[in-house]
């Protein structure tokens, strides 16, 4: 069982809500809505893990993946892992990429007043996303009004100067930052630029021409922000290859998944400790 604040209006596609709706998911990845008490009543004093999934994630599509990434993660007590879910999709398909760059924004601020408001008496928060998530995920840090304790942001559909320019704020704000980057993500390498550059005429933002993030990652060592942050070529990992499926029909759990090194890569974020894989490369 899995817990989630959910901003979506539909399953599919949808609006934006801006206060979310709590939810609990089952062993078969129903959902069943809890009220906001019980949630906040479960995070006093705990640390809190966001876990954010990226663009064109139906919400059954995501429930599983996101209840499935929990299992493998096996957190402590005293961490509760929270997923958000939110409208990046839409039944017109990979085409409202441009719009839903905004409504991650969107998603990224009413989060952030939904903390500020209502969770204020978690010990701390930190984030886990993929993709688009990324997004969300500064733009929640911008709006916190507390320090953030980490932010994985797992093949970043974002610009890779976003640390230096557009979120510096965020950045600032955040005790640590981790990336994974991969070169074989076919989905970063052709459809991100032409995707944030029409974006960008609805939500300006730095440098709209730029690789992304999960792509390249970031340009030079910024703050505590280190590498290895680059997946290896050989290894082959490609946009949907660090969570785990959201297929329901898929087999799980999996030894041999490819998301079971990106889960350990957030496990040692999340204690602080020094990073084992990606393998150390130079910075391209």
């Amino acid at each position: 069982m899995s817990m989630f604040l959910s901003f979506r209006k539909l399953p599919v596609g949808g609006g934006t809500l801006t206060d979310p709706i709590a939810w609990n998911s089952t062993n078969d990845f129903k959902l069943r809505r809890v009220d906001i008490s019980k949630l906040t009543g479960v995070v006093a004093g705990q640390e809190i893990l966001f876990a954010v999934h990226g663009y064109n994630n139906s919400q059954s599509e995501a429930v599983c993946t996101l209840s499935r990434f929990e299992h493998v993660l096996k957190l402590p007590p005293n961490i509760v892992f929270v997923g958000i879910l939110w409208p990046g999709d839409s039944k017109a398909g990979f085409i409202s990429y441009p719009v839903e760059k905004p409504t991650a924004s969107d998603v990224g601020r009413y989060l952030a007043k939904f903390c500020n408001r209502k969770l204020a008496r978690a010990a701390s928060i930190s984030f886990v996303s993929h993709s688009l998530g990324a997004r969300v995920v500064l733009e929640t840090i911008r709006g916190l009004e507390r320090e953030t304790r980490s932010a994985c942001l797992l093949a970043a559909a974002i610009e890779r100067t976003c640390l230096e320019k557009e979120y510096a704020d965020s950045f600032s704000k955040t005790d640590s930052v981790h990336v994974l980057a991969s070169r074989e993500d076919e989905v970063l390498r052709f459809a991100f630029l032409a995707g944030n550059l029409f974006g960008h005429a609805l939500d300006p933002t730095a440098v709209p021409l730029s690789s992304a993030l999960g792509y390249a990652g970031p340009r030079k060592p910024i703050g505590k922000t280190l590498p290895p942050w680059s997946i290896a070529d050989n290894e082959k990992y490609d946009h949907g290859d660090y969570l785990p499926p959201s297929d329901i029909s898929a087999q799980f759990p999996n030894n041999a998944g490819s998301w079971n090194n990106p889960a350990s890569f957030v496990k040692r974020a999340l204690n602080g400790e020094r990073q084992t894989w990606p393998a150390p490369t130079a910075v391209k």
